[in-house]
């Protein structure tokens, strides 16, 4: 089953490339959240060698190295999307090491090797979540980040609703209201389409990401589960949209773990 979905995630990936080209990228960490320029989780990179599991189009990749970084790795599924990222920090002047393989795939990828390992927005594809950060801790040094976001626990499960409150025969009122359209406890998986293109993710809660890093051997810094003050700060119109500003107002759409190698 997680092969299907490997091969069935990869193929639309390369389909959707274009679409995402430089789509969720550092300095951004998630939607809705504030960003590394507000949060400052990344060391100082200056010298110093980075892998990103799942780089996309390389704009993550590129503003490591716009900040000193001299070494830069990253793998990605979509063969796309790699080849995107190469040509992206070609044309910018910087070299780089790319492999065409999942993150589950440890192949020909330095061990002990990393100052710094991410992931931005891409670490939720994963069909072994342990196993990648089993990885993950492999390709650091000893005192080594690892830092990734993803969506929060919450989202696949909680929604928002306008109801309308009626006096006599018309709407003097609208209530927002908070729901559960699905069940946090289950880590289930589940597929939906974008663009066309079908995709699969699994559902995972809040303590799965927290105790695999554990277990894989990291010390957990930080967890960021927020909303950026510049969303919260705004008047926003009523949406249950996926990624809407106005769910923010009531709680996180993304999470950020930093993590260090012990």
């Amino acid at each position: 089953m997680k092969k299907d979905i490997l091969n069935q995630n990869e193929k639309s990936w390369n389909a959707l490339a274009e679409d995402f080209f430089g789509v969720t990228a550092l300095p951004i960490l998630g939607c809705s959240i504030p960003t590394e320029d507000e949060l400052h989780l990344f060391p100082d990179l200056c010298g110093k060698a980075v892998f990103e599991m799942g780089c996309g189009s390389g704009h993550s990749l590129k503003w490591c190295a716009d900040h000193g970084a001299k070494e830069l790795y990253g793998l990605d599924i979509s063969q796309q999307q790699i080849e995107t990222a190469k040509k992206l920090l070609e044309e910018n002047g910087y070299s780089c090491t790319l492999f065409h393989q999942p993150m589950e795939d440890s192949h020909n990828i330095p061990q002990n090797y990393f100052d710094v390992v991410y992931s931005i927005y891409a670490i939720g594809w994963t069909t072994d979540l342990e196993k990648t950060i089993k990885n993950a801790a492999s390709y650091l040094k000893q005192g080594g980040v690892f830092i990734f976001s993803w969506d929060h626990p919450l989202l696949h499960c909680v929604d928002l609703e306008s109801i309308a409150i009626s006096g006599g025969n018309r709407t003097v009122s609208t209530q927002e209201r908070i729901i559960f359209n699905g069940n946090y406890l289950e880590e289930d998986y589940y597929t939906f389409e974008k663009y066309g293109n079908p995709l699969t993710l699994q559902n995972r809660k809040l303590s799965t990401y927290i105790n695999i890093l554990a277990k894989c051997g990291f010390a957990i810094e930080r967890v960021v589960e927020e909303t950026s003050p510049s969303v919260l700060g705004k008047s926003k119109d009523f949406s249950s949209g996926y990624y809407a500003d106005f769910k923010a107002l009531h709680f996180p759409l993304s999470v950020v773990f930093k993590a260090r190698k012990l």
